[in-house]
């Protein structure tokens, strides 16, 4: 029990330093384009972050617990190694100011610890193939659709003043960052409850047909939204000036179409990751003023940590898993 318990604030952590690790995914188009202030932003977003529970139903929760890796292999043990992986991580891709997948950080602390205890049979392949391929999927969808959004955009201001669409927008952008922090908090706080449901069914205090219970539902969302109240400035000067400069409307199109997505997303019950999402989002209403407005070097050095965010985090898994059974 004691154990169980520690587990759970292990995954609560993560949840936290998810949020505080994603914030700037939520508020960087909206700081950056001076919409809201940077305390205004991570309030606003937080709030958004909590209340998500409200509008989606918990199928990304479903996969992480069942569709990772078999349950039959997961233990407590496992949890706990893939949860230090993604903390150790999240944290180091903090402090580097990239802004790397907190959902595909926990998957691959998963897999290794799973692959460390049980071999690669343990691995639901499918399941782990379709979280992959949404690395690139994500991004691209994003991107494409940002695009489209901004010429659609253009197209229907092309004879308004400057200033006049740029006040309009300015306001829209509330309502766009709202949508995205509303995808990010469906989205990403699923995924510690899956793990928690996951910790209580391998204790013996769920079964795998009941319900996740509303006090997981409300906690996960609660560490979530706090998390992003703390905010990772570091990586909110990455999004939103370093890859490429925002107008208003271009983080209205921006944050719309990485709503869009997560949307979809979640609903199909897949954990993506909102940093993916809404960087091709950025890159496509940047684009659109050509491929020079995009500052490459920094991109590529982003794809980098997406690339090796899965494999590196389940190398930590695999290793912590073996010290906590050698010690326990």
């Amino acid at each position: 029990m004691t154990f169980l318990i520690f587990v759970i604030g292990l995954t609560l952590i993560f949840d936290f330093i998810n949020g505080f690790h994603d914030s700037a995914n939520s508020i960087a188009t909206v700081v950056s384009t001076k919409v809201l202030s940077p305390f205004s932003a991570v309030a606003f977003a937080a709030f958004f972050n909590f209340v998500a529970f409200l509008i989606f139903s918990l199928k990304v929760a479903t996969t992480i617990g069942k569709g990772v890796v078999n349950p039959d292999v997961i233990n407590l043990n496992v949890i706990a190694a893939a949860l230090f992986a993604a903390i150790t991580w999240n944290l180091l891709t903090w402090w580097w100011g990239f802004p790397s997948s907190s959902s595909h950080t926990l998957v691959g602390g998963l897999v290794g610890a799973a692959v460390a205890k049980a071999g690669f049979g343990s691995v639901v392949l499918g399941g782990l193939l379709k979280i992959v391929a949404f690395i690139v999927i994500a991004p691209i969808l994003g991107m494409i659709i940002s695009f489209i959004i901004s010429a659609i955009v253009i197209w229907i201001c092309k004879n308004f003043p400057p200033s006049k669409v740029d006040k309009y927008f300015r306001q829209l952008q509330l309502l766009s960052a709202a949508s995205f922090s509303l995808g990010h908090g469906g989205n990403d706080a699923q995924k510690s409850m899956g793990i928690i449901w996951v910790a209580l069914i391998v204790s013996g205090y769920a079964t795998k047909t009941d319900p996740i219970a509303l006090w997981i539902v409300l906690s996960c969302h609660a560490a979530i939204a706090l998390g992003t109240m703390f905010g990772g400035w570091r990586i909110v000067k990455t999004m939103g000036q370093r890859i490429t400069k925002l107008k208003p409307f271009e983080g209205f199109c921006a944050e719309s179409a990485g709503a869009l997505t997560l949307f979809g997303a979640t609903e199909l019950g897949i954990p993506v990751s909102t940093t993916h999402t809404i960087t091709g989002a950025i890159i496509g209403a940047g684009a659109r003023k050509g491929v020079s407005a995009i500052k490459w070097g920094v991109t590529t050095k982003i794809f980098w940590a997406w690339i090796l965010t899965i494999p590196v985090s389940a190398a930590i898994g695999g290793v912590v898993y073996g010290i906590l059974q050698f010690v326990n």
